[in-house]
């Protein structure tokens, strides 16, 4: 079964894509959300002519061959560009196999224990509590993840005090038995971050995500070494050297690769299993309600290392107004605290067609 075409609907935010074979079955994938517009150009020039009349089960070759084919392009966006291919395949395959990509990857569909994940900094210590009490109520959320300091702040706060004041006021408001994660989006430099760091563990934080720069492998391993809590990283890296880096430095205690950043099923495949040879937790970076979360719930029901968490998006239209309208059908409810794994063959979802009608369309086929 060969791939004889490559189509993208994209906006600046979103790009889908939709693979067909010769035999006409057909999957969707999706390039990384942000400037999907842009990696969707690099699709079609840098990636569809390896993949056109290619083996359609052959992921992993693929995968591997337009790295080495495009060499001089080692950087995120190849790796953008890639992750459309990837998953639409694997959505194909799933389709003709009558299987979950669950499935394929050996997996068991099943429900996931989701954290709300916030994305936000210009909200109030108070406001963010009353908003993460509402979605416990609602949903039966248990574990929770918030902002601290300012996003590449260099020590600077998003405004004076609020890491002190927002850490205290979530334990008060959420109670001792949830379960508290931040994340410091590359805040701080050691110094500041062990001195936050010592804070969240007097507060029963448990997560530590990106204390300081995240390219500086050796300042994020001396916070880890200082603290009892984990330190955790990895969303941004798409090199594999970097990884092998980060594991063997032991710089964070869990790895969170992101399926769209760093090329798809198969390259997060590898990642995650460097990690679970290491011992190391992989609970992947799932920040938005695109496909990226679905391709992390299929990817966490199959491998062997998966963390506590789906990593699961609060933020509604007011926040990523971009979100609405993608699909047909529902492919997230939280239940009870939980996300349920789809069983149906691919990924379970399918593209609204309204949203594919004002997307900026562009096709590759053999000729």
């Amino acid at each position: 079964m060969k791939i004889r075409s490559i189509e993208t609907f994209s906006t600046e935010f979103v790009g889908f894509v939709r693979v067909t074979a010769d035999s006409g079955a057909q999957g969707w994938g999706q390039v990384s959300t942000y400037n999907a517009d842009i990696s969707a150009t690099v699709l079609h020039r840098q990636v569809a002519p390896y993949a056109l009349g290619r083996d359609a089960f052959d992921i992993a070759g693929l995968v591997d061959l337009v790295p080495k084919k495009e060499h001089k392009f080692p950087g995120s966006y190849l790796c953008r560009a890639m992750c459309g291919v990837d998953t639409a395949l694997w959505d194909l395959r799933g389709k003709v196999e009558r299987k979950s990509v669950c499935e394929l990857l050996g997996g068991t569909p099943r429900r996931l224990r989701a954290y709300a994940s916030s994305m936000r900094r210009d909200i109030t210590p108070k406001a963010e509590a009353e908003r993460m009490l509402r979605l416990r109520d609602k949903h039966g959320f248990d574990a929770f993840k918030f902002r601290v300091g300012a996003e590449y702040g260099n020590d600077v706060d998003e405004w004076p005090g609020r890491t002190e004041e927002i850490v205290p006021t979530m334990r008060r408001a959420l109670g001792p038995d949830a379960a508290l994660l931040v994340d410091a989006n590359s805040a701080f430099t050691p110094k500041r971050a062990i001195q936050v760091g010592r804070m969240l563990e007097d507060n029963g934080v448990t997560h530590y995500e990106e204390p300081c720069l995240y390219w500086e492998m050796d300042q994020t391993r001396a916070v880890r070494e200082a603290l009892d809590l984990d330190v955790t990283g990895g969303e941004q890296d798409n090199y594999f050297p970097a990884w092998q880096l980060m594991i063997e430095k032991r710089a964070v205690d869990i790895i969170q690769p992101d399926v769209c950043y760093l090329g798809g099923m198969v390259r997060t495949l590898k990642v995650a299993a460097m990690g679970a040879a290491a011992g190391l937790p992989c609970t992947p970076h799932s920040a938005n309600l695109s496909l990226v979360t679905l391709f992390t719930m299929h990817l966490l029901g199959a491998i062997a290392n998966a963390g506590k968490y789906l990593e699961f998006s609060i933020e509604g239209p007011d926040y990523y107004p971009w979100q609405e309208g993608l699909f047909r059908n529902r492919p997230y409810d939280i239940r009870d605290g939980k996300a349920t794994i789809p069983s149906e063959p691919g990924w379970g979802v399918e593209i609204a067609p309204e949203w594919l009608g004002r997307a900026q369309y562009r096709i590759s086929a053999t000729s």
